[in-house]
């Protein structure tokens, strides 16, 4: 697919401001779309919505259809009558720059709690009937998510592969007795979703308005212990008790002598094959319900995965296995025609992932933070680039751009010095100019980057399982003069419409002479 030239911001909305310790879908969300209106930028990358799971990571979802509680905001329900002012006055002292998970997550569960009672015993009419026509129209995955959500409370929140086996296989009999059982828990997870793809949809429609458009990810694996195992074990290689039979994961590259060891199941693509690849026509389906652009994650493993044998200490005993992304996309275009996909090609790529990608016409990555090997070759250097793809400053995996420079020794420094032109002294901005002026058509900037920080605001360490993902940016470091900034250079290098001017600022007309960035002061 070819996309226009333009420019976007990384930023999951987590990262945002807001009054309840969490990045949420309320005002400061709604602010955030007008700047980036207000910046000339016309997406928003985002990382996946789903539930979060082991170690608050959202590529860890125990759902890859449904959508993360702790964004919905309690501010907007209690506009809607759903909580009161007194509800919220007791919130206890979140920080402001990151999201301590455990406090925000009993918080939220209590009030949204509290907003269903509320919700079961004074709702209007209208409220009612769109939450029974959310249930109908999202019952294809929705029910099994909010039983598999409610049986999972029930077991104390163990992995569904320790329940009763009755239930763990599911029986007839258990699945119309867990329903019966556990119907009110079942209702307040349903009513749970309601109210995030409530919010989520009117926050899109105000970012499409503003001529912004979401980009979301799907990463290609999903969690063992999550709904969409547990509901279509046929449909992945586990054996009778739900254990994955070999896990997914990365061969040893330069990275990491040993690999990786992802520890998801891996589809069973002959059982996939026989509906047409059904489940994955939904999960784009939903997925392009929520989002106007798709990235998907870790696409090469749908030319071959690294499969690692269960129970391996090291991603090295494992080996490739092929895969039918041909068919599975061919089956995805049957149904929706040419969707907006980017893919993640990062990482080790053989001639078939390359094929692959030809073949299907899907923009592929750059990220500059792998460019400066001293080698003129490097595909990740702009000079090489095609003009169908997309280049970041950084990923969600990076090192922000000013704390990648700080860790470079002073030779790979000096290099990176003399293919900018510049002396690195506003590194994050100098990448940003560089992406922006590339032949790629898409260029996405991490909003750490557009605010000069460094790796305190790093969003995620691969292979360090927690203390990530918890970064968030203050309201008083956004403000008009930044704007004006980015605008001015995403207008130089031709990624503004026709009709989109200027405003005449020079992006670097906002520094101080000691070096203090005006949008970082408050």
């Amino acid at each position: 697919m070819i996309f226009p030239r333009e420019s976007g911001i990384l930023l999951h909305p987590t990262s945002l401001p807001g009054p309840h310790g969490i990045g949420d879908f309320g005002a400061d969300a709604f602010r955030f779309v007008d700047w980036l209106a207000e910046a000339g930028q016309k997406l928003w990358q985002i990382m996946p919505l789903g539930p979060t799971g082991y170690g608050d990571s959202p590529y860890f979802s125990p759902s890859a259809f449904a959508g993360n509680p702790l964004l919905i905001s309690l501010t907007w329900l209690r506009g809607d009558g759903l909580l009161d002012e007194e509800d919220l006055a007791d919130a206890p002292g979140f920080p402001d720059d990151h999201v301590d998970f455990g406090g925000v997550i009993a918080f939220k569960d209590r009030l949204l709690r509290l907003s269903y009672v509320r919700f079961e015993s004074a709702v209007g009419d209208s409220q009612r009937a769109a939450f029974d026509r959310f249930r109908a129209e999202e019952a294809w995955w929705l029910d099994d998510y909010a039983l598999f959500m409610a049986v999972k409370h029930a077991n104390d929140m163990r992995g569904w592969q320790e329940w009763d086996e009755p239930i763990r296989t599911r029986d007839g009999a258990a699945v119309v007795a867990a329903r019966t059982a556990f119907a009110d828990q079942i209702a307040y997870i349903q009513y749970v979703q309601f109210q995030f793809q409530r919010q989520w949809f009117e926050l899109r429609a105000h970012a499409n308005d503003r001529g912004v458009r979401i980009i979301g990810d799907i990463p290609i694996f999903v969690a063992e212990d999550s709904s969409d195992v547990w509901a279509n074990q046929t449909q992945f290689k586990v054996d009778a008790e739900g254990r994955a039979l070999a896990v997914a994961g990365v061969p040893p590259d330069p990275f990491s002598a040993t690999g990786q060891i992802w520890g998801n199941p891996l589809y069973d693509w002959r059982t996939m094959r026989q509906d047409d690849f059904l489940w994955w026509r939904q999960r784009i389906g939903r997925t392009l319900q929520l989002v106007d652009i798709v990235r998907i994650d870790h696409f090469r493993a749908f030319a071959a995965a690294w499969v690692v044998p269960a129970g391996s200490e090291t991603a090295a005993t494992g080996h490739w296995e092929r895969s039918p992304g041909g068919e599975v996309f061919a089956a995805i275009r049957r149904e929706f025609g040419e969707a907006p996909v980017i893919i993640e090609d990062l990482g080790v790529i053989t001639p078939d992932v390359i094929t692959l990608r030809e073949i299907l016409g899907f923009p592929g990555m750059n990220v500059l933070q792998f460019a400066f090997e001293n080698d003129p070759s490097n595909v990740y250097l702009p000079h090489n680039y095609r003009r169908g793809s997309v280049v970041y400053t950084a990923t969600h995996d990076n090192q922000t751009t000013v704390g990648w420079f700080a860790s470079k020794p002073e030779a790979e420094r000096e290099a990176i010095q003399r293919y900018l032109g510049r002396d690195g002294a506003d590194i994050a901005w100098d990448m940003i100019r560089l992406a922006l002026s590339s032949v790629a058509d898409t260029a996405i900037i991490a909003m750490q980057d557009v605010l000069r920080l460094g790796d305190e605001a790093r969003m995620n360490v691969p292979g360090q399982t927690l203390g990530n993902w918890s970064w968030r940016f203050l309201d008083t470091q956004l403000g008009t003069s930044l704007a004006n900034g980015l605008r001015e250079l995403t207008w130089l290098y031709g990624r503004l419409g026709e009709d989109d001017a200027p405003r005449g600022a020079n992006p670097w007309d906002y520094t101080n002479p000691d070096g203090v960035h005006k949008a970082h002061q408050p």
